[in-house]
């Protein structure tokens, strides 16, 4: 279920929050003519992705004992969208 959409703080922009159960999943969706997509998620990029779901948490701290996930949505004309579920894990 989608808690929000667009979020955007100082620190970057989510494109998708939702929730399942006890866990709060942060999307970004990248859209490209072709499958690149993929090779846009960088790592300057994952850590604002990042630093952006610690603000989301710290506006809404009734969800930061969840478990967190990052997630990516590819999207490319004439295909399928592809969910690339736990993309990445924030390094600590």
């Amino acid at each position: 279920r989608a808690i929000q959409q667009g979020f955007r703080a100082a620190a970057g922009e989510i494109d998708i929050v939702a929730r399942r159960g006890g866990l709060v999943v942060f999307v970004e969706v990248k859209a490209r003519k072709d499958r690149a997509a993929v090779e846009a998620i960088t790592p300057s990029q994952t850590a604002r992705i990042v630093r952006a779901a610690q603000a989301f948490l710290q506006a809404h701290p009734r969800f930061s004992n969840f478990d967190q996930r990052f997630d990516v949505i590819l999207v490319s004309p004439w295909r399928l969208p592809v969910h690339l579920v736990d993309a990445w894990r924030p390094e600590h």
